[in-house]
């Protein structure tokens, strides 16, 4: 993780086996920053939201709610499989997790 300002972080790795997402907090300024809308600029909807597949979805909610997370749809067993929830980060970015694996089976 590379800090930002103000208590940010201008870069991150997530990383899963082999799989990697790279993702920052809000950027208003510069190039990138006038691509973008933020939630909290657009009636906190979002456009687009990852689904992080997880070998054990009810340890991660319980990881994202104790570090803030807002839960926005509880965690549940899916009628087409898996145990999953959707959560907001503490900028507002929407996120579903769970244990749904389209290449199991």
């Amino acid at each position: 993780m590379v800090p930002g300002e103000n208590n940010t972080i201008a870069h991150a790795q997530l990383s899963l086996g082999n799989g990697m997402i790279m993702l920052g907090s809000v950027q208003t300024g510069g190039e990138w920053g006038k691509l973008v809308k933020q939630p909290d600029e657009i009636g906190g909807f979002e456009t687009q939201s990852p689904y992080l597949v997880v070998a054990d979805a009810d340890a991660v909610y319980a990881r994202a709610k104790a570090a803030g997370a807002e839960i926005v749809i509880d965690i549940k067993d899916e009628d087409y499989g898996g145990r999953g929830f959707t959560c907001r980060d503490l900028e507002g970015r929407l996120w579903n997790v769970g244990t749904y694996d389209p290449w199991a089976g």
